[in-house]
């Protein structure tokens, strides 16, 4: 017999064969591999969609998208830290950007980008009770294939930043504001040194000259003089005083008396601490040893500490200043009754700029320098509070070895 040959038939003629191409069958395998490609394509796009979400989450600045009208359609999950209301889905960008205009104005970051212009602005957002917060926009259009333009707005919070801008700009002016101080002092000095002058030559004629005293109408001059000749002085230690401070540090150090230190800046914070209400109690041990430290820098570091005292007190009230002498340290104590410091905010007040204070009432570097001071001294400062009770500052420094 002859041997049979197996024949070899392809994919599209068996389905010729078999009639599939005309049949219901060829149809819904037709539509079965279709459906196999949208499932496809659907888990693609879903991945996509995933990624594209991840991306959109993971940027740092408040992200909004507005639709053509100026609704909001997205908004990714820092915008409602940022602004809970405002940047809900179907807000306008009328209340967020403009909220006291009817109508959208034209400089509007939103009607810009929709206009098809990107651009940047900056705008400063208070709450009720609420400090300023300064923001950064950028806004550009998004153009759809179907011809609709849409608007991509980034927030970003730069208060730290500004505020940071601020204090330096304050820095600046307060170190200008204090070179102009010891130019008038130097000036006010002079004409004080003549009136305690001429005061005393004249109290000093009536003593020598009898016949004067014997005049009844100038019995009460002495009395006048010597109050004349007592102001001025108590100017001109003061005047000298803020000399001493205003004068830029060398670095230098020598052996300096902790008493004679917290003199001088009572001196200085003596008429505020009274406008304020405050009042300065003593207790200091006057035969403390002397240190070894720059005299300037100490000045920097007692005065911050007072003021910040002065300024804590809302209100009469009092701050009490002791120094006293333990083992081989001099201790600088100054407590105020004032509102204390939040147990939270305890290990940030060394940080620089860090500060509870409203702009211009205070830079935050008054405690970061007197740390650094302090730990440049070998020498350690403690603080203890209790909110509306009050703050101790404790400074520790070595005494002078001999």
């Amino acid at each position: 017999m002859d041997e049979i040959k197996p024949t070899r038939i392809d994919e599209a003629s068996l389905d010729r064969l078999l009639g599939i191409e005309s049949s219901k069958i060829g149809y819904y395998a037709e539509v079965k591999q279709k459906i196999r490609e949208l499932e496809v394509a659907n888990a693609s796009l879903h991945a996509k969609k995933s990624e594209l979400q991840a991306v959109f989450d993971s940027i740092s600045d408040g992200v909004l998208v507005y639709n053509g009208s100026g609704r909001i359609q997205h908004r990714n999950h820092v915008c409602p830290q940022l602004f809970p209301e405002q940047t809900m889905p179907g807000k306008t960008c009328r209340d967020l950007f403009h909220p006291e205009a009817e109508n959208a104005p034209a400089q509007c970051p939103v009607e810009k980008a929709l206009g098809g212009e990107s651009n940047q602005m900056s705008f400063t957002n208070s709450s009720a009770g609420d400090e300023n917060r300064y923001f950064d926009v950028t806004a550009s259009p998004i153009f759809d294939p179907q011809g609709q333009t849409r608007a991509l707005v980034f927030l970003r919070d730069v208060t730290v930043r500004r505020v940071q801008e601020l204090q330096l700009v304050q820095a600046e002016k307060m170190s200008s504001i204090g070179m102009l101080a010891a130019g008038v002092a130097h000036e006010i000095n002079n004409p004080l040194t003549s009136v305690a002058g001429y005061a005393e030559a004249l109290l000093r004629r009536l003593r020598e000259n009898p016949r004067l005293q014997e005049n009844l109408g100038l019995e009460v001059f002495p009395e006048y003089l010597q109050v004349i000749m007592r102001e001025a002085y108590r100017c001109k230690n003061i005047i000298d005083s803020l000399l001493t401070f205003s004068r830029r540090s060398d670095g230098s150090v020598g052996l300096v008396d902790i008493n004679e230190v917290i003199d001088e800046v009572l001196d200085l914070v003596r008429n505020k601490a009274s406008q304020e209400e405050v009042g300065i109690e003593e207790d200091r041990q006057r035969d403390i040893p002397r240190i070894n430290a720059d005299a300037a820098a100490l000045r920097q570091v007692f005065m911050n500490l007072t003021m910040n005292a002065i300024q804590a007190i809302k209100g009469p009230g009092r701050i009490r200043i002791r120094t006293l002498a333990v083992d081989d340290e001099v201790m600088v104590e100054i407590r105020d009754s004032g509102c204390g410091i939040p147990p939270e905010h305890l290990d940030q007040i060394w940080d620089p700029f860090f500060t509870t204070k409203s702009v211009g009432d205070g830079l935050g570097l008054g405690l970061a320098i007197t740390h650094s001071i302090i730990e440049r001294h070998q020498g350690r400062i403690e603080v203890a509070s209790q909110v509306n009770r009050g703050c101790t500052f404790k400074v520790r420094l070595p005494v002078c070895q001999m």
